[in-house]
């Protein structure tokens, strides 16, 4: 398994050839306010650890088991954060909560979040009870 931040690369390089098509150096750096050089140490370690390719001058792409790993990495960000949104925390809170917890919580807890935020999108009437309960729990 990768670490979390190697986690944070493959993360932002599947976004990045997701949106764009491609994923260069610079653009890692800028998306994760590092210096390109720690972009290119960490490039050359997820090449050799099969989760890109990384040809130097001529561009990177992810292997399979990149792009795996990148598409749930991406569901769990984006899960996290529909999470945040249903219970109430604040818009402005929720990237750096999500940030903050991604890379601590088990995968079993995510699928159980999946489960939960499921759970409330099945029936809106769920979520202004809990609206409700917190409006009452505020007010105490």
């Amino acid at each position: 398994m990768p670490t979390p931040s190697m986690e944070d690369y493959i993360e932002q390089i599947y976004l990045l050839i997701q949106d764009k098509g491609y994923a260069r150096v610079s653009d890692i750096a800028d998306a994760l306010s590092v210096h390109p050089s720690s972009v290119t140490k960490m490039v050359q370690k997820l090449d050799k650890d099969d989760y890109l390719n990384y040809e130097r001058y001529r561009g990177l792409a992810l292997s399979a088991k990149g792009k795996k790993i990148g598409e749930r990495l991406v569901y769990r960000h984006e899960l996290l954060e529909k999470f945040m949104r249903i219970i109430g925390v604040q818009e402005d809170k929720i990237y750096n909560d999500v940030e903050g917890i991604e890379h601590h919580i088990s995968w079993d807890a995510i699928a159980r979040i999946g489960d939960l935020v499921d759970y409330f999108e099945e029936d809106d009437q769920r979520v202004n009870s809990l609206k409700e309960v917190q409006t009452r729990n505020e007010k105490e």
